[in-house]
């Protein structure tokens, strides 16, 4: 439904508030006041920090490899970065597997063709950190400041992916 229908009957402040709450895009409020700094471990063991990568456009997806929607998802994710990493932007797959689990995701990299990092230690705390909810896949988008700009809880879809980075781009 679009908003110029909703206007065209008489409603209440409040329901138009309502309607424009909802009809808006979730990432359309204000950039987080301070910068993402979780601290994770790349497949090497070494310690990493998002915050390394201050001055560029970083796409932050938390993922594991036992969750399904991710297995949907990924294809998109390395098919973005082949078109935006060129441009500078940063595309980081930030794993939730456990110990038990861990040792599936280098075939799961294989598998998919992930050419960018692959970060693990990721928890459910860093996603509630970063209000993403607490189901996977989700993404954070992050500015040049390291701030979050856009978020989108679930499965990525191609439209919301392109909008956001393109709108990170100043395009």
């Amino acid at each position: 439904m679009y908003l110029s229908h909703f206007l065209r009957r008489p409603r209440s402040v409040w329901t138009v508030l309502i309607a424009l709450a909802l009809l808006c895009p979730s990432d359309s409020t204000p950039a987080d006041s301070r910068p993402v700094r979780l601290p994770f471990k790349d497949l090497n063991g070494r310690k990493v920090r998002v915050s390394d990568f201050r001055g560029k456009i970083v796409v932050l997806n938390f993922w594991a490899t036992w969750c399904v929607p991710c297995r949907e998802e990924m294809p998109l994710l390395v098919e973005a970065e082949s078109e935006y990493g060129p441009r500078g932007v940063v595309f980081i797959a930030a794993s939730l597997d456990d110990r038990e689990t861990r040792s599936k995701i280098p075939e799961f990299v294989d598998k998919f063709r992930i050419r960018f990092r692959v970060w693990t230690g990721a928890s459910t705390m860093d996603l509630e950190d970063l209000k993403l909810g607490q189901t996977l896949p989700a993404t954070a988008f992050l500015d040049r400041d390291g701030r979050v700009r856009a978020r989108v809880l679930g499965l990525l879809t191609k439209d919301e992916l392109h909008e956001r980075l393109k709108r990170l781009l100043g395009n």
